[in-house]
């Protein structure tokens, strides 16, 4: 079951705040590209790309519950438009997901959505350097070396981690483009 217009829409409006910069619907789009062409490992693609619509869809960098209140965000868009209660449910699931990036070892597409939500990531040098550029504008408010700091612990998280991609597919293609690019950041905030 795909999203109406009227849905859409206002999911578009959220992602157009003059505050973001990358969590935009640029962001939204990509991940719609990237589920697509990954759209073979998907279990259930439509409620990924549920999830991907929803999974920003609230945020305030100020704030730490974001995925909490874009997941209630689905809860209620999805039962005002009759998705059924177990539907609804797993797409809140797949957004609370990304509070810390995890997913159980048997949840696939879990995992994929995780994978393709940090797909960017794993892009070239210029497309990365877009990124962390982005997300600095998104904390424009902090100052520079709270920023760093701050921003070099979640680096170092990634790349402690043995696997960054947890999809096998995704590991392969992109884990090692993507610590290139976290540990080229990380060099650059020391």
């Amino acid at each position: 079951m795909s999203l109406p217009l009227d849905v859409t829409t206002r999911l578009s409006a959220r992602y157009s705040e003059p505050h973001r910069h990358y969590h935009t619907l640029a962001h939204v789009e990509a991940l719609q590209r990237w589920l697509q062409h990954w759209h073979a490992l998907a279990r259930e693609p439509q409620l990924i790309d549920a999830a991907i619509w929803f999974h920003d869809a609230v945020y305030d960098p100020r704030r730490s519950d974001n995925e909490q209140r874009s997941a209630e965000l689905a809860h209620v868009e999805l039962a005002a438009i009759g998705w059924p209660h177990d539907e609804v449910e797993r797409v809140a699931a797949l957004v609370l997901a990304t509070q810390h990036h995890h997913a159980d070892a048997d949840d696939t597409d879990a995992r994929l959505f995780l994978d393709l939500d940090l797909s960017v990531l794993a892009q070239s040098a210029p497309n990365y350097a877009r990124y962390s550029a982005a997300v600095r504008a998104e904390y424009a408010w902090v100052d520079e070396a709270r920023f760093r700091a701050g921003r070099s612990v979640v680096l170092r998280s990634f790349l402690e981690r043995a696997a960054i991609y947890r999809t096998p597919e995704l590991h392969a293609a992109w884990d090692a483009a993507a610590r290139a690019n976290l540990q080229a950041e990380l060099n650059r905030l020391a």
